[in-house]
């Protein structure tokens, strides 16, 4: 198949942009860098760069490369920061998404697979977390995530636009030689292998007073390869069905302090801490329920142990930063 990937150059792009050239298929990578570099690129995709918001540009892109479906990855993904700067979210996320759904709609492209987020749920009733739960985002990175599932689902009900919503839950892990790499880095499980590599004094712990087990907040870590994997499902399911929504996850959780103890397990340093008070907009626990989508696409995680997510992470750590 012949593949448009926007936010090809990032962590969960350039994953997915890689594995499907692997697998045979072709690749264009459409990204702005924003937070990413030309050389996270993965060889042997075509390169297009530009910002989504132009809409002149990908619908050029478009009408050139005839894809056989999308897959969008382009977005900010700072929750802390969305509760700073919520109209750069509300812009980025959701409007330039609007732009790239009006692009496909005006060039007869008509296959999606949308990159979405737990924080769609807010703080959940109870979990695991189905898809079919209340729908509350408390913070603005969500609130613009469920913005764009909620235009594609108008799109699908007026111009049977297909889509597939993909909720994800906490990325991390590494494939061989390609793995997270934000810039700046935010993420809980690269700022602890920072700690143990010596590159940062301490990790930041934010809150230490939830109604958890050591009581740091609760989350489920789905490995990345995992995650490509049912993004190749369910752009293959598309062909039959015209929507479909789907959480994403390990179907376990843990805690902030839990992944700090792995960490140090799989690296054999200590990680010192540093105490701090919660984020506006943390939900205390969300852990997936993936069963959704393991009983429709026969999806299913081949990395289910913390150790073995983080293990693959430290390889690609020090690979890096050799």
């Amino acid at each position: 198949m012949n593949i448009l990937v926007t936010g090809g150059a990032g962590y969960i792009g350039g994953t997915v942009s890689r594995l499907l050239l692997a697998s045979g298929h072709k690749v264009t990578v459409f990204d702005n860098f924003c937070h990413s570099r030309p050389e996270a690129v993965a060889p042997g995709a075509r390169l297009v760069e530009g910002d989504l918001s132009d809409r002149s540009l990908i619908e050029a892109t478009l009408r050139e490369g005839r894809f056989d479906g999308v897959m969008h990855f382009a977005a900010l993904i700072e929750a802390g920061e969305s509760m700073k700067v919520p109209e750069l979210y509300f812009r980025n996320n959701a409007m330039a998404t609007l732009t790239l759904i009006e692009a496909m709609l005006a060039t007869g492209h008509n296959r999606l697979v949308f990159s979405s987020t737990a924080a769609c749920y807010g703080e959940p009733l109870s979990t695991p977390i189905t898809e079919d739960a209340r729908l509350l985002p408390t913070n603005a990175y969500g609130e613009s995530k469920l913005l764009v599932e909620q235009m594609l689902t108008w799109s699908n009900r007026i111009h049977g636009f297909r889509y597939a919503s993909l909720r994800y839950f906490n990325v991390a892990g590494a494939i061989e030689g390609y793995g997270e790499a934000h810039e700046p880095e935010s993420h809980l499980i690269p700022l602890i292998l920072d700690v143990a590599m010596g590159r940062r004094a301490s990790i930041k712990v934010f809150g230490k007073d939830y109604p958890t087990k050591d009581g740091t907040c609760v989350r489920d870590y789905i490995h990345v390869q995992d995650l490509a994997d049912a993004h190749f499902l369910a752009l293959a399911a598309l062909e039959k069905q015209s929507r479909l929504i789907y959480n994403i996850g390990n179907g376990q959780g843990f805690t902030v302090r839990e992944v700090i103890d792995s960490v140090s397990r799989v690296t054999g340093k200590p990680i010192a801490v540093e105490e701090h008070e919660p984020r506006p907009g943390d939900p205390a626990i969300l852990v997936a329920s993936s069963e959704k989508i393991k009983s429709e696409l026969g999806w299913k995680p081949k990395f289910s142990e913390l150790d073995s997510i983080i293990a693959s992470a430290w390889q690609w750590h020090q690979i890096r930063y050799a």
